[in-house]
């Protein structure tokens, strides 16, 4: 099976943000966050990291400021861990595919005991 090096750098490079964002950086604007994907360019310059927040719409904000406060911090952190001759450029963007899915699923049970009830 062939994987991109990028493909194989965007999964270090989530695993050492987690971890960051866990363990070290303590802004208080930044919540209940994940990493659910990395779009990392093909050649290492731009990262598009995707976050799922738990919150309302003032919470996600506030999270996603936390996190570009702490992008200098993160690639610094990145440099001296993952040894790259290019540590690339982090924008955060926020991922509402869980919440499209949650929203899905409880529309198809809405549907689905509509169903019940007709028969």
């Amino acid at each position: 099976m062939y994987f991109k090096r990028s493909d194989r750098v965007a999964e270090l490079i989530r695993e050492e943000i987690s971890k960051m964002i866990v363990r070290e950086i303590k802004d208080p604007r930044i919540g209940f966050v994940t990493l659910t994907h990395i779009e990392l360019s093909d050649d290492l310059r731009n990262a598009k990291i995707f976050v799922s927040i738990m919150g309302n719409e003032d919470d996600k904000k506030n999270t996603i400021k936390g996190l570009e406060s702490a992008s200098g911090f993160i690639r610094r952190e990145l440099r001296k861990r993952l040894r790259l001759r290019i540590i690339p450029d982090i924008i955060f963007r926020i991922d509402t595919s869980i919440e499209h899915g949650e929203k899905i699923a409880r529309l198809l049970a809405e549907l689905k005991n509509e169903e019940s009830v007709k028969d």
